[in-house]
């Protein structure tokens, strides 16, 4: 017992070892969740955030967005320009992300060349124009390979996630994927989301064209 420290006596040793002992089971939280590449969340994580917010807004209502992100050609870009400057072109995407999104929002890595932004209390029109941001912000990214410029792309799909449904997580993070897969299939570089004139997206038409024609002009 001579070793207990008496309360509120600062100048303690066995205060300064529990600072220490915090301070690193505080870093082996974080190690736990973050993806070592990138340094973004990872899977276990991203899990637990979906159903987070899942749970929350089916309490409390609102609603939440989903972007699935995976890069154009990446195989190609490994196997022509080398796995380390893969592994560059994900690190600078994890740093891209981190800076572009909220605090609140959760970026992570999915696996592989895909990664996952859960955007808290976003709805879809909000979370469309998030993701095409996010798309030109890539495509801006400066990165060489033996002194070359290479372009990088990516590809998204968004869905979104209201009371009303009835989904799991994996559920969801599919959902999206589809429309993934459906922008892959259109060309690449490009956005893809629910239909706007479905019940689901809330939207009206005149706002879906809107929003469109913004997205061609962007293009043009």
């Amino acid at each position: 017992m001579r070793d207990i420290c008496p309360v509120n006596f600062n100048n303690c040793a066995h205060l300064d070892e529990l600072a220490v002992l915090r301070n690193r089971v505080a870093e082996l939280n974080t190690q736990v969740i973050t993806d070592e590449l990138t340094g973004l969340f990872n899977y276990r994580h991203l899990l637990h955030t979906l159903g987070v917010e899942i749970e929350r807004v089916r309490r409390s209502g609102g609603e939440f967005s989903v972007l699935i992100v995976d890069f154009d050609n990446f195989k190609k870009l490994n196997d022509t320009h080398g796995h380390e400057f893969g592994n560059l072109v994900l690190r600078t995407a994890g740093t891209f992300y981190r800076k572009s999104l909220r605090k609140l929002d959760v970026p992570c890595r999915f696996g592989g060349e895909e990664f996952v932004m859960v955007l808290p209390g976003t709805g879809l029109r909000e979370a469309v124009l998030l993701a095409e941001r996010l798309r030109k912000g890539v495509e801006a990214i400066q990165l060489c390979s033996e002194g070359d410029r290479v372009l990088v792309t990516v590809s998204t799909g968004v869905d979104v996630f209201r009371a009303r449904d009835q989904i799991t997580p994996d559920q969801l993070i599919h959902r999206a994927d589809k429309h993934l897969l459906h922008a892959k299939h259109m060309g690449k570089n490009r956005v893809c989301f629910p239909d706007y004139a479905d019940q689901s997206g809330g939207m009206s038409s005149d706002e879906r064209a809107a929003l469109m024609d913004g997205f061609s002009n962007q293009r043009s």
